[in-house]
């Protein structure tokens, strides 16, 4: 059997990925030119880039954890609704799938045999997939975002922080904006 691998199959932790690590480079780096350019010790620095990594690996999963928990609420919302119209209208239901298979390129007599096997089949999958856009690859589970978010922010809010530890306390300023650009463009190079 052919296995085909398309990055599709990881949207729904691929985009809480490259968002995590991206927030974890702008905010920890924010945060240590702020304080470098107020302070002549190392110590307040890193005081701050710890203390803005803990928080946003803390507060960057919740806030994705709540958005896409609101976008799978949506997702069951409108499939009750879905059920609930495949019950109480069935003809109708079958009229709608037919002719978005006919504005799909099929024949009239096609699509309609087509709706009418895929409602035999399974006709809440079939207006999930064909009218709604929902199917079980592009479904949002709330947990694997929020995690990987906290993975990908902690990763990128480190970068930064090891410019704090290791960069010379007089050129932290210069340092955190050089790496700063280097570590978005490898981000960028390693989600091509």
């Amino acid at each position: 059997m052919h296995i085909e691998n398309y990055y599709i199959n990881r949207s729904e932790w691929l985009r809480a990925t490259v968002l995590g690590a991206n927030e974890g480079i702008l905010s920890t780096t924010s945060l240590a030119i702020g304080v470098a350019a107020a302070s002549v010790t190392r110590e307040p620095i890193l005081l701050a880039a710890v203390a803005g990594l803990v928080a946003g690996a803390l507060s960057v999963p919740a806030g994705e954890y709540v958005s896409v928990s609101s976008q799978s609420h949506v997702e069951t919302a409108d499939l009750k609704r879905e059920k609930l119209e495949l019950e109480t209208m069935p003809k109708e239901e079958l009229e709608e799938l037919t002719n978005i298979y006919i504005q799909r390129g099929l024949s009239k007599e096609l699509a309609k045999q087509v709706a009418t096997e895929l409602m035999a089949h399974d006709a809440l999958e079939a207006h999930a997939r064909d009218e709604l856009g929902i199917n079980e690859i592009t479904q949002a589970n709330p947990l694997t975002a929020a995690f990987a978010s906290a993975l990908s922010f902690s990763l990128g809010g480190l970068l930064p922080l090891l410019v704090v530890i290791f960069a010379p306390i007089k050129e932290m300023v210069f340092y955190q904006y050089f790496f700063f650009d280097s570590f978005l463009a490898l981000l960028w190079a390693i989600k091509q």
